[in-house]
């Protein structure tokens, strides 16, 4: 009774405790690179008066307080923690490039985490939801996957950069692109043999594999989490209403709504938690978490926060309720006392988990009538648009904009909802101005 109150447990999709535990612990160890990787791109401001440890501690704490809201408040299985993008938007785009400090950009971080409030109280952000047509829903299921995928072979080294064609294949004889592959193997077999906890029994496999290979490093066992104080609240509220401080709420602002529209319709279609007519029971929840979490670690020192595409892992394991979720939220509590050990697992162990995470979200492409031409175009540009640009607002924007003018020019203008007009013309307006 008491799981039910807290996490909605006993939901018709749960399987039992253990599943839904371990499916956070995996939903952990696939997002847990975001504990290295975001102190490593703050790194930059650290000669600023940034210290990176600080922004360690930040970047974990946001990620309990998110998630905890999350399991909590919308009980749903979906983990937070600061984006990739608007981090790498902040310190490169925002401080160095602008030249505007550190603490005015965390200031414009907690104005659009505000703004996201009182959208998703509104109801205005579950407006622009259901102005998404319900075929651009499911293809975000699926440019997700291979959008996952490409981030797990690229970290991998699998594939990567190459100035003539874009990307190329990497040195897989050896180093942390062997690595993967070997544990993509492992992993697949535990999957197909169904054996309890594979997803993350391959992951310690894969680690344990990768330390006569170099790539697993464990140096000691705890340390104390580095001080919160130097970036906590360190608002800077002069200069908020220039054209440069605009600019930079409204694309944070953009760049948050449609990542985490597009990742909470990715895994909720995942889930079988999305009705026939394309909308999703509780998503308001969700948003209203991923918005208070936003606001939430710019008072800890960090930048937006969202929801992870990464929960697709925990998902594909089992996880369907808060439970899950509430597991993930520990696990990154006690990542702050033992991060040596949680920082030892190299991405190319958990990189496998992001290829198979990529395979299972395919199965939604069946959904998609791609002889219905005038529903295929925009569907398919929604679907390439995420890898290929390396973004899902991407992909979601240039798929309604491709449903609206597909629509228009057959004209078939009547069909089309107002609300998805009033949503082309905000994303239109975006790519121009913003």
């Amino acid at each position: 009774m008491i799981l039910k109150t807290l996490f909605d447990y006993e939901t018709p999709k749960c399987r039992s405790i253990a599943t839904e535990i371990i499916a956070g612990i995996i939903s952990f160890f696939s997002m847990a690179y975001i504990l290295a990787v975001n102190p490593s791109i703050f790194s930059a401001l650290e000669q600023y008066g940034m210290p990176t440890g600080a922004v360690f501690t930040a970047t974990a704490l946001s990620a309990v307080v998110g998630t905890l809201i999350m399991a909590l408040y919308a009980k749903k299985p979906y983990a937070l923690a600061p984006g990739m993008g608007p981090n790498a938007m902040i310190v490169y785009t925002v401080c160095l490039a602008m030249g505007i400090a550190w603490q005015k950009a965390l200031t414009a971080v907690l104005i659009e985490g505000i703004l996201f409030i009182l959208i998703t109280v509104t109801g205005i952000r579950k407006r622009i939801v259901d102005a998404i047509p319900a075929v651009l829903k499911r293809s975000v299921t699926v440019g997700i996957g291979l959008f996952i995928t490409l981030i797990g072979l690229h970290n991998a080294n699998v594939i990567v950069p190459k100035k003539d064609t874009l990307l190329d294949i990497g040195d897989i004889t050896h180093g942390s692109a062997l690595l993967c592959i070997i544990g993509l193997i492992i992993t697949t077999v535990l999957v197909v043999k169904k054996i309890p906890g594979n997803i993350l029994i391959g992951i310690l496999i894969t680690t344990i594999i990768g330390i006569p290979m170099g790539l697993t490093h464990i140096d000691s066992v705890m340390s104390t989490a580095p001080s919160i104080a130097p970036i906590f609240c360190k608002f800077d509220f002069t200069d908020i209403f220039t054209p440069d401080m605009l600019i930079i709420v409204l694309t944070l602002f953009m760049v948050d709504v449609f990542d985490t529209l597009g990742t909470l319709v990715g895994v909720s279609a995942k889930v079988g938690n999305m009705r026939p007519d394309g909308t999703i029971p509780g998503l308001n929840k969700a948003f209203l978490a991923d918005a208070v979490a936003t606001t939430a670690g710019a008072c800890l020192g960090t930048s937006t926060v969202t929801t992870y595409m990464e929960s697709a892992a925990g998902v594909a394991q089992g996880g369907r309720s808060g439970l899950t979720a509430f597991v993930t939220a520990i696990c990154f509590l006690i990542a702050l006392f033992f991060a040596p050990i949680f920082l030892a697992i190299p991405s190319a162990a958990t990189s496998p988990v992001l290829i198979l995470v990529g395979l299972f979200m395919m199965n939604t492409v069946k959904d998609i009538d791609f002889e219905k031409y005038i529903d295929a175009l925009p569907a398919f540009v929604t679907i390439i648009m995420m890898p290929f640009t390396y973004n899902i607002a991407h992909g979601i924007m240039c798929g309604v904009l491709a449903y609206v003018g597909m629509y228009v020019c057959c004209g078939r203008y009547k069909q089309v909802k107002i609300g998805t007009y009033i949503l082309a013309l905000f994303m239109l307006l975006n790519y121009i101005f913003l």
